[in-house]
């Protein structure tokens, strides 16, 4: 009996502790995806905000400058935005931005009415006093980033809104593309315990795709507001627990724009790339019910091979799947400059990407406590 209660009051421990660590980090899921952040992206301060709220969190977790007597590091990228609400009507029917349609992240801008003449079974176009529309349908909306102005107006509907065939659109866009937008890069680091220069670093980017006018936002819950929190997790736990080797933290943007912030890191010659023993980058952490997948798994098979160990010894995840280089997140640039790494997602649950309904709320974090126990066991066996 006393047995079972020793093993009662753990288990009660460990879920006050799990509870806890997803507490902290929905507090800053909340935070990079309200609208203080504004999509983190480049309207209304959106990036700005999210970068002061990081290196907020980076001071008290008492993680010391990497750069030059900074906490930042600054590149430039050009971007095309959209900082006024944009008006479109489909047979006379108005449609709300985000939800219905959106436009082509490169759009120019574009007035008036045109009659719609049908391409083939989702393309349609427009034209009139030298402007042209093109409006495709889509079974899903998914926003990027732009870095050009395309020659013409277009647009994207979401299929479920249009019952019959259009015919008809008025649209009202306004573009401005912004050159040489300062965007920064953040980077902080935990000492480690030994002499060797060698160092582990953490990533994940914090930027994501803004908004469209005053009213319309993408949150990014998922991506990547989940691998951030999980990086800050890893900084707090590593400030208290002081790591056998150096831990680096970074944090990037522009990678939704191209990987850019990751690619200007790597070329800048103010890290020598060298000295890192392995860098784990995290994007895309707030599921996890079928498990995660390792990119670059399938080269570094080793270290692969170590998560596998942990898993199966420790019941984390239901599976842990790996695949091959990918240039799907910042991780890529470190790669092939000859960096081992892995760049880890999770899998399963919410479908919102690239949307307007990734947001915190429907964010599961399934696995998150985890993921996080399976990278803290990995980076104790290196």
């Amino acid at each position: 009996m006393r047995r079972l209660k020793i093993y009662s009051f753990f288990i009660f421990i460990q879920s006050f502790l799990y509870a806890q660590d997803t507490l902290e980090a929905r507090r800053i899921i909340q935070f990079l995806c309200s609208d203080n952040c504004y999509g983190r992206g480049y309207l209304n301060n959106g990036l700005q905000n999210a970068e002061k709220y990081i290196v907020g969190e980076v001071k008290k977790n008492k993680g010391q400058m990497i750069f030059e007597k900074s906490y930042t590091q600054t590149f430039y990228q050009n971007l095309n935005t959209f900082p006024k609400n944009i008006q479109v009507k489909i047979n006379g029917k108005s449609l709300l931005v985000g939800r219905d349609f959106i436009p082509n992240p490169g759009s120019n801008s574009i007035k008036g009415t045109f009659t719609l003449s049908k391409k083939d079974s989702v393309h349609y176009s427009g034209a009139a006093h030298d402007q042209m529309v093109s409006v495709v349908i889509k079974k899903k909306l998914t926003f990027s980033v732009a870095h050009e102005v395309k020659p013409i107006a277009e647009i994207e509907i979401d299929q479920k809104t249009v019952s019959n065939e259009p015919k008809e659109i008025e649209i009202k866009i306004k573009n401005k593309l912004i050159k040489h937008f300062k965007s920064n890069n953040i980077g902080c680091y935990i000492a480690g315990q030994t002499n060797s220069d060698s160092c582990i670093v953490f990533s994940a980017h914090y930027d994501h795709l803004g908004g469209i006018g005053k009213n319309c936002y993408f949150p990014g819950a998922n991506d990547n507001a989940s691998g951030v929190s999980m990086v800050l997790s890893l900084l707090k736990y590593y400030a208290q627990h002081p790591p056998k080797y150096k831990c680096v933290f970074l944090f990037f943007a522009g990678e939704e724009a191209g990987l850019l912030g990751s690619k200007a890191f790597v070329e800048s010659n103010s890290f020598d790339l060298k000295k890192i023993k392995f860098l784990i980058n995290l994007d895309l952490l707030g599921t996890g019910q079928d498990g995660i997948m390792v990119v670059n798994g399938a080269i570094h098979e080793k270290e692969f091979e170590i998560l596998n160990q942990i898993n199966q010894q420790k019941q984390l995840l239901k599976q842990i799947k790996k695949r091959g280089k990918a240039a799907n997140s910042d991780h890529y640039w470190f790669s092939e400059a000859g960096v081992p790494c892995f760049f880890i997602y999770t899998m399963g649950g919410i479908s919102a990407y690239h949307d307007i309904y990734d947001i915190e709320k429907t964010l599961p974090l399934s696995a998150y406590q985890n993921v996080f126990t399976l990278i803290t066991e990995f980076i104790s066996k290196q």
